[in-house]
């Protein structure tokens, strides 16, 4: 016999529960509440707790418990912690804000826990802030924005690092814990952190190094103030790695950059008797390492201006004398011989030494950067070019060396010579001029049998055509 179809059942709402009953849950989770704040909390289950939050939230009544947990916060930070942090305004300030922000992180992750439902439901339904951020917000609001207080702060942590900076020790552990605390109530942003300490912190700095530098400037040299602001840079960089914020440690750099080099750097290159110049002219080498300007915008470009008026001047006045010796050996002898009367051998050889002496500051001095490097054959190049003789002058003086100049060397030696001649001969713009010029003075030697290596011929013709 078939059995008549089952009647659907369907279960009924459980009864709204009383206000009594909320409101007593309610009384158990804030005396609870108050309790973990007072880090009274031993005696306490954790996970009753949790059920009853979550009792709250199933029976709507979520927004009652997240609102009466801002109030039990914000009413603990006011009245039982604010007037500790004030009282220790003249004593250990610092040491008392870490404690107290320590204290009430603290008591904010057990409430979290014994919260994590409102968290998941409540929170994620409405789009508020979840629990643990918001006690940081409401901790923010009532301590550290607290007018006397946030004051205060500002005031401490400047001074402390004003103090430092002043070489005398401080406890540097309350400043890295403060900073770490200012970044953590920004939430995940930084700007709190910044509008409460790092642009202040960055206006002093800049304020402090504009006046060291204008003091380093009137009491040193040139590479002794550079010498002060490699000092200075590691000491900030020390101090920013001990317990400062990474970022704010990449803008400590910049700011030091610019007060002490890139506003200075002009004077710091041409300072009478220690600049960029003097450094040259007497070959301090060590000290024309001045590759702290390299670290500022136009920096190297104010390095290589002043290197190239330098050099420019010292091939000009090669060029100058020689041109000088030429007119003279003219206006003397009525007539106009090889070489025009200066020496060859002597002129292409000051241009090599001059050469030699700017490739040595080019590796010792700038490390073979680019920039000097082209910055120094471009020079070479001006001034080489200057005198209409250069190309007959250089195979002259090849000649020179090919005849008789390079008895006493070894093979090796003789490759040095030639290839610091062909350097040269990259820079000329007339080459044909050149080449018609060595291919008399070759034919010559070869004539006269005057060459004293047939490998060394070959070997520079070889050069030449490569």
């Amino acid at each position: 016999m078939q059995q008549p179809p089952q009647k659907m059942r369907i279960r009924a709402f459980p009864s709204a529960v009383d206000d009594s009953y909320i409101s007593s849950t309610w009384d158990l989770l804030k005396k609870a509440i108050q309790e973990i704040q007072r880090k009274n909390n031993s005696g306490l289950s954790f996970e009753e707790l949790y059920r009853n939050s979550y009792t709250m939230v199933l029976h709507k009544q979520a927004d009652k418990l997240y609102t009466g947990l801002q109030e039990v916060v914000r009413e603990h930070l006011q009245t039982m912690v604010r007037d500790v942090v004030l009282d220790s305004i003249n004593g250990r300030f610092l040491e008392t804000l870490n404690r107290i922000w320590t204290d009430h992180t603290t008591s904010m992750v057990m409430i979290r826990d014994i919260l994590m439902y409102l968290d998941r439901v409540y929170v994620t339904q409405t789009g508020v802030e979840p629990v643990y951020p918001l006690g940081l917000r409401i901790f923010r609001t009532e301590i550290v924005d607290y007018p006397p207080i946030n004051e205060h702060l500002k005031a401490t942590l400047l001074g402390l690092i004003s103090i430092e900076r002043q070489k005398e020790i401080i406890e540097w552990i309350d400043l890295k814990n403060v900073f770490q605390m200012l970044i953590a109530l920004g939430l995940d942003n930084r700007k709190y952190y910044e509008q409460q300490f790092e642009n202040l912190f960055l206006r002093e700095t800049a304020e402090f190094y504009r006046r060291s530098s204008q003091k380093f400037l009137a009491e040193n040299s040139a590479c002794v103030y550079i010498h002060k602001v490699n000092e200075c840079l590691v000491e900030e960089v020390q101090r920013a790695e001990r317990y400062l914020d990474k970022i704010t440690e990449a803008k400590v750099i910049e700011v030091l950059n610019d007060e002490l080099i890139a506003k200075n750097m002009v004077t710091i290159v041409e300072m009478e008797n220690s600049g960029l110049i003097y450094m040259l002219l007497n070959e301090r080498i060590q000290d024309v390492s001045i590759n702290c300007l390299k670290r500022v915008p136009n920096g190297t470009k104010t390095m290589t201006s002043t290197m190239s008026r330098y050099l420019r001047d010292k091939g000009a006045a090669i060029v100058s004398q020689n041109t000088a010796q030429q007119q003279q050996q003219v206006e003397g002898s009525g007539e106009n011989i090889a070489g025009g009367g200066a020496n060859p051998v002597m002129f292409i050889q000051s241009l090599i030494e001059l050469k030699d002496q700017f490739d040595r500051f080019l590796q010792e001095a700038f490390n073979d950067d680019r920039d000097f490097k082209n910055c120094i054959q471009s020079d070479f190049e001006h001034f080489l070019n200057i005198s209409q003789k250069a190309p007959e002058f250089l195979s002259l003086y090849i000649d020179d060396k090919l005849k008789k100049g390079l008895r006493s060397l070894n093979e090796g030696e003789v490759e040095v010579v030639l290839d610091k001649a062909l350097v040269l001969f990259r820079f000329l713009l007339e080459k044909d001029v050149f080449e018609k010029y060595y291919k008399q003075h070759l034919a010559k030697r070869l004539l006269l049998q005057k060459s004293l290596s047939d490998d060394a011929e070959k070997s520079m013709i070889s050069k030449i055509k490569n």
